[in-house]
């Protein structure tokens, strides 16, 4: 574990170098909400929105009166993580599950480095862990000891059960950010929920095998999420072809309905450096704050 931590302290110092001078120092930008919370009133002003007049106030007499509001600091991030058995696809050391379990680790160093609160929920196709959200080193510690020790108890998916259980658990808005391979359907009014309610971020993980099968004659495959044991031939074209046709839909699902809720995601090959994507994703995170017209922390 020792030697675990170390590597994810030296991503996430790497990912932060990166992003300071490549971003113009807006690394925090990802865990920046667009969360907003009541300060105080003050005279109406010529130009400002006539939707943010506090009608109460201004009932009294004493002119009118507006609402301001100031950003909440203290962001809270919610990881979903998919432990599934689909996750367990991969070879020794760079299965999804291992990259996300990576992945979440560096996140949450992240995170508690700006001062936030960290929570986490792992799901199969039931509730496996739920770690209420906290902040401080020594809990982002905690969290990613729980990220690698903890082993699944169910083999089957359902994003659908696990994002409406966070709906009902994230009593705040707060940065969610969900962490699988997406493999599974009937999902889609849920994710567009959370995208409506909270600040969505996927992270989407595949494997290259997923993709493009490996022409190499045939032989077993079995299903994880099943255990089913079938005989395939991988050289076969058609076979090669509705692996590669399945996969472009499920990603479609995901990028259609990722587009239509503005969210933002990147895909993560598993046997690639993930530090590129990354960085990346803080990039796409700053832009899409600077489209909103939020204001970002320096």
């Amino acid at each position: 574990m020792k030697e675990l931590l170390q590597k994810l302290r030296k991503f996430e110092i790497e990912i932060r170098k990166a992003v300071d001078s490549r971003l113009n120092g807006n690394f925090n930008s990802l865990f920046k909400g667009a969360g907003l919370e009541f300060d105080d009133v003050r005279s109406y002003q010529y130009g400002d929105d006539i939707r943010s007049i506090d009608w109460n106030v201004s009932s009294k007499g004493h002119g009118l009166f507006v609402k301001t509001f100031r950003e909440d600091k203290q962001q809270t991030v919610f990881f979903l993580l998919d432990v599934s058995s689909s996750q367990t696809i991969g070879i020794a050391g760079q299965r999804k599950l291992d990259i996300a379990r990576e992945i979440c680790g560096v996140l949450t160093l992240s995170a508690i480095k700006e001062g936030g609160l960290v929570g986490l929920f792992a799901f199969s196709d039931k509730k496996e862990k739920y770690i209420k959200p906290g902040k401080g080193l020594s809990y982002a510690y905690q969290i990613i000891r729980s990220l690698f020790n903890y082993e699944p108890e169910a083999l089957k998916t359902s994003l659908n059960n696990a994002i409406l259980f966070a709906l009902k658990i994230i009593k705040r808005k707060s940065v969610v950010i969900i962490v699988s391979d997406f493999i599974d359907s009937n999902y889609q009014n849920a994710l567009g929920a959370m995208a409506r309610t909270h600040d969505l971020v996927i992270i989407h993980l595949f494997d290259p095998d997923e993709q493009e099968v490996p022409a190499i004659g045939i032989v077993p495959a079995v299903n994880p999420e099943t255990g089913a044991k079938t005989w395939i031939n991988t050289s076969s074209i058609q076979y090669r072809r509705r692996v590669r046709e399945q996969f472009m839909e499920n990603l479609n699902i995901l990028n259609a309905i990722c587009r239509k809720e503005q969210v933002n995601m990147i895909s993560v090959n598993v046997r690639e450096d993930y530090l590129p994507s990354l960085i990346e994703l803080f990039k796409v995170k700053r832009k899409a704050r600077k489209q909103s017209g939020v204001k970002r922390g320096a």
